[in-house]
């Protein structure tokens, strides 16, 4: 089967919560397709799926790790996603080269922050979603009232095709919507099951479910209504016709049964998957740019140029680098060239390889459609579309949720900054959605990702795979100096060398400004007492010693500075003795001027299950965090509040805590405002030493 039709290829990328039991439903599915003959264990580290040094110490994914196998004649290409809110952006990749998601959850836990996370993505990126209710096995589940809150919060087009009849520790039986039957599997995990017609009370569940689903099937399309209306209902056949429709407009989205674990309604899952799921023949062009041109374009599946996006590089010191991407159109073989359309540079495709977690098969081509890696290109990167040379085209490059975890970068043994960069660089080509940079302000190298811990992995991997002896430490807060009153300075320099000496008067008048104005220098000269041509030179004093700082070492804002007057001396008055007046004058005054401390004031929305709402508001409280406001989104609560940026380092840590990593926050910089003398004290104060010690300028921004 290695170049099959576009229509026998699924690809789908399994999404949800953390802890919904992705990876051993993966790993169910890898059995069930006879990809492997017996099923591995998270607490082993034995999984196909995760199979990194950090997933096996953490016993969670960390990385998208694309797997595949064979089904009923469908080639089955999956992405077993992370559920972690740190590493979304892997979850992210794998819907964007997708046909379908496959969302978890638990059947204990419902819903949670990366559910409605991975839902919303698939909706943005216009791919069909299909719902596990997985875990079953764990202890006995109220279904109906899961489904009942699955459908509030995502809509009445969610229809189970399955009913658990028997939740619990040795869960083994699904009631089939669609065939109106019990389906039994065996205890031994092999996937095996068996069929009869359903009895009893659950016949007659059976029936009026079946009744309900023929009628959500016509309703998503008129012709069938009126077959419906017409023949007072749709036959089996009919009706299967309308599923694949149905689910591509989302009009019917199934719900399905499983336990992972145990291997319970896995097959038939994959059955569905098989036969109604969605292949790339549903979408036959995507979007594109024409780089000639920078017009859109289309890249139709059936074309005969090769397009791949590349959504993954991986990077790997045991069995080496690859670059693993997506086939949109054409064919792509073992040594062609390949243009890159955003490095515009020319490519040379080595070997190709179907994926199975660490597991490679080589193969010879991959088709239209298709999911495979190449050994590591030399200068492509992830996000990067390759093409042909004659036919530069682009495909979109996804956006990530803003990365608001940062952390400083000390280099403990100097001399290797460029073993850093490099190290750095490679790891950003490798996962786009950390950023670094050197911070000119705080004079620190910040590093910023989706949450602690995936600073945490991506710091073990720079010292582990680079071997640069660094440490992480708090980034420092850019506080800001202002004045609360006005205040006036004259200030005289004056210095008498042999030869020329140096001469100049400032008066500088200082008044509050309105909140974030910087500082305002005008100048209301009058007379002949000072030449115009020295105002720049003030200024650059007084700007100086603004960036500098003069009650604690933080830069002023928000203050205006008039230059009313001064002396100079026709001979000794030049540009630096007046740069040196406008310096001191403006320290003078501002120190008379009820100096004062702000501090950087962050927004933030923080959605948590409304259980835990209260342990939140408690613990922003005690960060001297303002409650702004509650809004409601199903079961989770969302709480906006303003917090100082001081009180947040490590939050997304605590509030995983408190939550039981059920909840998620955002933030983003709000606004300054004045700071409580108790803590400005005590920086005013470590300033002061450090200067008499001579060392404040280590200690603070410049």
């Amino acid at each position: 089967m290695n170049g099959q039709r576009p229509g026998d290829i699924r690809n789908f990328a399994i999404v949800g919560h953390a802890g919904s039991g992705k990876t051993m439903l993966a790993e169910a599915m890898l059995l069930c397709g006879g990809a492997i003959h017996r099923m591995g264990a998270i607490a082993q580290g034995t999984t196909v799926s995760d199979y990194h040094v950090g997933e096996q110490q953490r016993h969670l994914s960390l990385h998208g790790t694309p797997l595949n196998c064979e089904w009923q004649g469908r080639r089955f290409n999956f992405i077993d996603s992370p559920g972690s809110l740190d590493f979304s952006n892997e979850a992210i990749n794998a819907l964007k080269v997708a046909d379908f998601a496959l969302v978890v959850i638990h059947a204990g836990h419902g819903i949670g922050v990366g559910t409605e996370l991975m839902w919303d993505y698939a909706g943005q990126l216009g791919i069909p979603r299909i719902v596990v209710v997985n875990v079953l096995d764990k202890e006995k589940y109220d279904f109906d009232a899961l489904v009942a809150e699955i459908r509030e919060r995502f809509g009445n087009a969610v229809f189970p095709m399955q009913v658990p009849m028997d939740t619990g520790p040795g869960f083994h039986q699904v009631l089939d919507v669609l065939r109106s039957e019990v389906v039994s599997y065996a205890a031994d995990r092999s996937g095996k099951y068996k069929e009869e017609p359903a009895a009893g009370v659950w016949k007659e569940r059976v029936e009026a479910m079946h009744k309900e689903l023929i009628e959500h099937i016509a309703e998503s399309d008129d012709s069938l209504l009126q077959k419906f209306f017409d023949e007072g209902g749709l036959s089996e056949e009919v009706m299967r016709t309308g599923i694949h429709p149905a689910v591509q407009n989302q009009v019917f989205v199934p719900l399905l049964c499983t336990s992972g674990e145990t291997n319970v309604g896995v097959a038939r899952l994959m059955d569905f998957i098989g036969k109604y799921g969605s292949s790339p023949e549903d979408r036959k062009t995507v979007g594109a740019v024409a780089t000639a041109t920078g017009s859109p374009c289309l890249v139709r599946l059936d074309g005969a140029e090769p397009v791949a996006y590349v959504f993954k590089t991986l990077t790997d010191t045991q069995s080496g680098d690859l670059s693993i991407f997506r086939v949109y159109s054409g064919a792509i073989k073992a040594g062609m060239d390949m243009h890159n359309s955003e490095r515009r540079v020319s490519e040379r495709i080595g070997q190709l390889y179907r994926l199975n977690g660490k597991l490679r098969t080589p193969v010879e081509a991959l088709t239209a459609g298709d999911i495979g890696a190449a050994v590591k290109l030399k200068d492509t990167h992830t996000g990067n579309t390759l093409c042909d040379a004659r036919h530069t085209v682009a495909l979109p490059k996804l956006t990530y949720p803003t990365p608001y975890t940062q952390a400083a970068l000390k280099l403990n043994a100097p001399g290797d900054e460029e073993r850093l960069a490099a190290g750095l660089a490679a790891l950003h080509e490798e996962d786009p959605a950390f950023s670094y940079h050197t911070d000119p302000e705080i004079h620190q190298f910040i590093i910023a990702a989706q949450g602690e811990l995936h600073l945490e992995v991506l710091f073990e991997r720079l010292k582990r795979r680079y071997k640069v002896d660094v440490s992480l430490e708090p980034p420092k807060i850019r506080y800001r100096e202002t004045i609360r009153g006005k205040a006036e300075a004259r200030y005289r320099h004056k210095k008498q060398t042999g030869g020329a000496g140096q001469f100049a008067e400032v008066w500088l008048r200082l008044e509050p400004g309105p909140r974030d104005s910087g500082l305002k220098f005008a100048e209301t000269l009058v007379g002949q007492d000072v030449d115009r041509v020295f105002v720049p030179s003030v200024e650059k004093g007084v700007k100086t010693a603004g960036g500098e700082g003069v009650h604690a070492g933080y830069r002023v804002t928000d203050v205006k500075i008039d230059f009313f007057g001064g002396k100079m001396h026709p001979v000794d008055s030049k540009d630096i003795a007046f740069q040196i007046a406008g310096y001191f004058a403006f320290r003078e005054a501002f120190q008379n001027a009820r100096p004062v401390l702000l501090e950087p004031i962050h927004e933030l929305e923080i959605r948590v299950p409304e259980e835990f709402v209260g342990r939140v508001v408690g613990d922003l409280s005690g960060r001297r965090g303002r409650i702004l406001g509650m809004d409601v989104a199903g079961r989770l609560q969302i709480v906006k509040a303003q917090v100082p940026a001081a009180q947040l380092y490590h939050y997304g840590t605590v509030l995983r805590s408190l939550t039981g990593g059920r909840g998620l926050h955002s933030e983003k910089f709000g606004h300054y405002e004045e700071m409580p003398p108790e803590t400005e004290k005590k920086l005013v104060e470590e300033y002061q030493k450090a200067r008499a010690a001579g060392t404040a300028g280590h200690n603070h921004a410049h």
